[in-house]
């Protein structure tokens, strides 16, 4: 009995102190106002430059945190604050059980959330065995061998964005990783240092600004879109400029890691990113109490992947690893991968099959995911000495995808990120028959970029016209062809750059259909007879 004791003491007294992760969520934020007259002072000209040329209003969301909640929170006793969220309003808070529930006192705390579902009173509690143990780095191996980077631009047809000087120039890409050594010194990233296109960066596992440091996986990942070794690696992006920031801590597996990376995006915006790539994904964590099921892949419970979804809304792309986990018991994509804005990228190997270890979707609400594939098996990487070598994992697909954005991006500065992620989406090779191995597929850029210059260079005058019509197009020779409203072909005509009239005088006052085609490309449209 005595044993039984003490064995129930040990118990309790554990229960009582053990220390929890929690987030609490404020009320609201009563000096928003000041913000809204002088936003410049917490974003950059470039992040409000990018809400204004994308018809994004400033909201709430975009206001920082009420500092005097933020103070009485760190005040409160046992309670440590790890991180904030203007975007969610809330801080990532650990301690005691009793000690975080007692904040709820607080006038302005509107909610506390355990990372331990059990301890939240809607919530079900999780089994540890109800989830597969996921790495949050995506990578799995590398092999130091020479190798040459041109298959996984090629795959994309990006080399047509280069021979165009679509490179990255004026784009910026923040890279949310575990680590960036060998940056500041390895001769594949000279390039982009002779150039100043490294424009910053931040470790918020260790709250400092020696951002090149951690793991080397960051390093391999950069060197994707950044690299650049003649005859041996050209990154997708070369000219881009890339803010570094570390959210991954690599001593252990933490929800905080996704506060972390909501600070980092919430960063990203401030300072004008146009694109947010990691090859992170969360699903799992060292406590199984706070490991996610699949049924929080749902793009709207994950902590992370509201936050993915927020950066979206701000008028950047985010692109995010589908996961390495295609081979285990659970197979699914993590956070923020199942994100609804989220562009996923999947991995496939040079001859363009599905990489074994790829995750897979569908979301837990049945959306295609992953989004898009590129190249993730003996993907070319330097490592932080910069020697070159291949890489496995979609931990590499995704910033390849990602540079390739920044190239087609600086081609359409006018285009917002929806209608670039829809442009992507539409050049991709299973976009008719999406599925959950491939998602929409592998996105064609070169196709993207011809098509939407074919769209944009071609215009028909007058219109309404009482002779003649004219067509001014980009190539030498085009065919047109005017149908009446039955579907009766009345004209067909080859026309040429120089002599680009159709005449229209035979025709009877009313509407017509015309087709233009013109190396391999399709217009259809109406005209006005008068």
């Amino acid at each position: 009995m005595k044993y039984t004791f003490t064995f129930l003491l040990v118990f309790v007294s554990f229960s009582i102190f053990a220390q929890e992760d929690a987030w609490v969520y404020f009320t609201g934020k009563p000096n928003a106002q000041d913000f809204f007259n002088n936003p410049s002072q917490t974003l950059s000209q470039r992040a409000l430059d990018r809400r204004t040329n994308q018809n994004i209003a400033l909201d709430i969301s975009d206001a920082p945190l009420e500092i005097t909640y933020v103070n009485q929170v760190k005040a409160s006793t046992g309670i440590t604050v790890l991180a904030q969220s203007k975007w969610m309003n809330a801080l990532h808070i650990r301690g005691t059980q009793s000690d975080i529930n007692a904040l709820a006192s607080l006038s302005f705390v509107n909610k506390i959330v355990f990372a331990n579902k059990a301890l939240n009173t809607t919530a079900k509690k999780v089994s540890e065995n109800s989830v597969y143990k996921v790495k949050d780095k995506l990578k799995t191996t590398i092999d130091y061998s020479y190798g040459n980077s041109l298959n996984q631009i090629q795959m994309l047809n990006g080399q047509v964005l280069h021979q165009q000087n679509f490179t990255g120039t004026g784009k910026i890409i923040a890279v949310l990783d575990a680590g960036f050594p060998g940056v500041n010194t390895a001769q594949p990233f000279q390039r982009l240092r002779d150039n100043n296109l490294i424009l910053g960066g931040y470790d918020f596992v260790n709250r400092n600004a020696n951002f090149y440091s951690g793991n080397d996986h960051g390093t391999e990942v950069l060197s994707t879109m950044g690299g650049y070794k003649e005859n041996a690696l050209v990154g997708t992006a070369p000219d881009a400029s890339y803010y570094l920031f570390i959210t991954e801590d690599n001593a252990s597996e933490n929800p905080v890691e996704e506060s972390y990376w909501v600070e980092a995006a919430e960063q990203a915006d401030a300072l004008g990113a146009d694109i947010i790539t990691t090859s992170l994904g969360y699903f799992a964590f060292d406590n199984a109490n706070y490991s996610h099921t699949y049924s929080d892949m749902n793009g709207t419970t994950n902590f992370i992947s509201k936050g993915a979804e927020i950066a979206f809304s701000k008028g950047m792309i985010v692109l995010a690893s589908a996961g390495n986990e295609g081979n285990t018991t659970e197979k699914h994509i993590g956070g923020p991968a199942d994100a609804v804005s989220v562009l996923t990228v999947g991995s496939v190997t040079s001859a363009k099959v599905k990489s074994s270890f790829s995750s897979m979707g569908p979301s837990y609400d049945n959306r295609i995911k992953p989004d898009i594939m590129a190249q993730g098996t003996a993907s070319v990487v330097s490592d932080t000495s910069g020697n070159i070598g291949t890489a496995n994992g979609t931990s590499f697909s995704c910033p390849i995808m990602a540079g390739m954005v920044a190239c087609l991006w600086q081609a359409f500065p006018n285009k917002t990120n929806q209608q670039i992620r829809q442009m992507i989406l539409a050049s991709s090779d299973r976009f008719t028959n999406p599925d959950n191995n491939y998602g929409y597929g592998i996105p064609n850029f070169g196709s993207t970029l011809s098509v939407e210059r074919f769209q944009s260079d071609f215009s028909v005058y007058p219109n309404p016209a009482k002779s003649t019509i004219s067509f001014s197009f980009q190539n030498e020779t085009a065919s047109v062809s005017v149908y009446s409203i039955l579907g009766q072909k009345l004209i067909e005509k080859q026309i040429t750059n120089q002599n680009p009239v159709l005449s229209v005088e035979n025709l009877t006052s009313g509407l017509y259909f015309y087709t233009f085609e013109s190396n391999g490309q399709k217009k259809t449209g109406k005209i006005l007879k008068q």
